[in-house]
């Protein structure tokens, strides 16, 4: 089988020949048909966070496929269903974040593509308790940046507490952007779409955006206080300054929802602004196996657009370049 390895912190990947691994205990062997690229899988390469993956290791945590074989204790009956392997790789399942329905905040959590090899692979291994079955109605290629960008951005709005009727601002039209776009419309609220990217901003208003600003010709700040201000703003976009503009366009008792992670991004507020307005400053991290599942229920509905293209494995290193130039209207998926 192939899997694109990083076989040294910001040196560009290698497709190898490999064995197919077998499950352990507890594990399952997914053939893989669809893997999304993640800006974090790029930041993972490269090495860019102050935590950093240990070469050599295989990235990608939105991984799509049918389980192929089961290790001991697992249920045989598991084999060929359809299955998506997130983020959150495995958590302890004793502590109290764990007990309490907030896994992804388990201090002993293992992450895929980042603590374990991930899902830029044909087959690839996965703990059977934290994967997530994909209905029907949803496709792998779909299936695949919902895994990851739709329960990340999914989880934000809902951490946002966002109301009917209340303004919200997407800072970042991208592969996390254009999916926390529809999640506030669905949670009813009325959306601002902020890029720097006219086609994005494009996407955004067939997406149902009620109003788009572009960042690279004015001034988002001043724009959205002229429509009254932010309830929510969701920072995506992995830029320093859009977070600190987020912050600025919110109205009285507005909330920061911080999603995106810049290399070496600092987020420096003013207290007295946070304090006398009353603005509520939040970290959201990917949502949990319950929150994916909601997702996929979601899409299969028709609730839901996945704007993705696909690529191959042997693109990887092409694909990461897209990404980095901005030239990726969504998400750029590996189809297997």
């Amino acid at each position: 089988m192939r899997e694109a390895v990083v076989t040294q912190l910001g040196a560009p990947l290698e497709v190898r020949e490999v064995p197919v691994p077998e499950p352990g205990a507890g594990q399952v062997r997914v053939r893989l048909e669809a893997s999304g690229i993640c800006h974090t899988d790029i930041h993972a390469a490269n090495g860019d966070w102050p935590v950093k993956p240990s070469p050599p290791f295989v990235p990608g945590h939105e991984g799509v496929g049918v389980v192929e074989a089961v290790g001991a204790g697992v249920d045989p009956a598991r084999i060929g269903t359809r299955v998506a392997i997130p983020w959150l790789g495995r958590a302890c399942g004793e502590c109290s974040y764990c007990v309490s329905g907030w896994e992804t905040l388990c201090e002993r959590q293992r992450n895929t593509g980042y603590s374990v090899d991930g899902c830029y692979a044909e087959q690839t291994l996965a703990d059977a308790r934290y994967v997530v079955p994909v209905p029907d109605g949803v496709s792998s290629v779909d299936a695949a940046p919902l895994t990851c960008a739709g329960v990340t951005t999914y989880k934000a709005v809902k951490v946002a507490g966002v109301r009917s009727a209340e303004r919200v601002a997407v800072f970042g039209i991208g592969g996390l952007g254009h999916l926390a776009l529809q999640y506030a419309r669905i949670a009813g609220g009325f959306t601002v779409a902020v890029d720097v990217e006219a086609a994005k901003l494009e996407l955004a208003r067939e997406l149902g955006a009620d109003h788009t600003v572009n960042a690279a010709e004015g001034d988002p700040v001043a724009e959205i206080r002229a429509l009254g201000g932010a309830d929510v703003a969701i920072a995506t976009a992995a830029s320093p300054r859009s977070f600190r503009q987020a912050f600025e366009s919110l109205r009285r008792g507005g909330r920061l929802v911080c999603v995106g992670l810049p290399a070496d991004g600092r987020l420096e507020l003013p207290v007295f602004d946070v304090v006398l307005k009353g603005i509520s400053v939040v970290g959201s991290i990917v949502g949990t196996r319950a929150d994916l599942a909601e997702v996929f229920a979601l899409h299969a509905a028709g609730r839901t657009e996945v704007v993705a293209q696909t690529r191959e494995l042997e693109e990887v290193n092409d694909s990461f370049a897209e990404v980095l130039d901005g030239r990726v209207p969504a998400r750029l998926v590996i189809r297997f």
